[in-house]
């Protein structure tokens, strides 16, 4: 963790999802400090494989970040991302079950955060943990990623993002590809098309993670959110989306504060 965030932890909560089987350990570990949250992954046990606890601790973590808005870091436990969803589980899911798009929900939600998400990932993100990162502004790893949608394989189809995300990511031709084939992307390729920002050795992932959120965090938190809201906007809202974010920035009083400070500073 970088200076401007050590010794700023307000909350350390395991608790996040436990409403169904509250004695169970949380699918989802979290640490809450005033600028950012960091959410891990944690069902060590089977890769961290993204069930319906996992599901439910998502949407109650979303719930908390839109009511106070904070940044976002998703990483997991024990040197994996997350392997997938639940085999198990959706294995049992029947039509009524896709229609409702519960991964792809929960997923959703993630990604219009009014603040930033940076996914800090490690090992495997593969299917549904893939997805979860697609859903992520900002990607960055460890050499060990592999990364991919294997669901073909598995006789359905990667339908919590991937078909929509991942093109925007690395472009129609690339992804579809990846897509049809169900290969597994190494780290090094996935830095090369863009799919993730940089890489970093395991010790030092958090602690880059938590560098990328500094750096956002001195920003203003207004003109950040504006700046994620206006970025994913479809293009036909385009620029109109823009000049009317712009004109709620320009009466700000934080933009006419940085401003003076800006100019005071450049004076002889």
């Amino acid at each position: 963790m970088t200076d401007a965030s050590a010794g700023r932890r307000t909350d350390a909560s395991p608790s996040a999802g436990a409403g169904a089987g509250a004695h169970a350990p949380s699918p989802l570990r979290i640490e809450r400090f005033p600028d950012r949250v960091v959410a891990t992954l944690d069902r060590p046990d089977v890769r961290n494989a993204i069930d319906q606890r996992t599901v439910d601790a998502l949407h109650l973590l979303c719930a908390e970040l839109e009511a106070i808005p904070r940044i976002l870091i998703l990483t997991g436990a024990g040197g994996v991302f997350a392997s997938g969803a639940d085999i198990a589980q959706l294995r049992e899911r029947r039509a009524d079950d896709a229609r409702r798009g519960i991964n792809a929900n929960a997923f959703i939600r993630v990604a219009e955060l009014p603040m930033p998400v940076i996914a800090a990932l490690d090992g495997y993100a593969l299917g549904g943990g893939a997805e979860l990162a697609y859903a992520a502004d900002i990607r960055i790893a460890t050499p060990s990623l592999k990364i991919g949608n294997p669901e073909t394989g598995l006789g359905i189809l990667a339908a919590a993002g991937a078909s929509w995300r991942l093109k925007e990511i690395v472009g129609d031709a690339r992804a579809a590809e990846m897509l049809l084939t169900g290969r597994t992307v190494q780290a090094d390729e996935a830095l090369a098309i863009g799919l993730v920002s940089a890489l970093h050795p395991a010790s030092e992932l958090l602690g880059a993670a938590h560098a990328i959120a500094d750096r956002i965090a001195r920003n203003d938190r207004d003109a950040t959110i504006a700046t994620k809201r206006v970025f994913r906007a479809p293009r036909a809202e385009h620029p109109r989306v823009d000049h009317e974010a712009q004109a709620v920035l320009f009466e700000s009083p934080e933009k006419f504060r940085r401003m003076t400070e800006f100019l005071e500073r450049k004076q002889p």
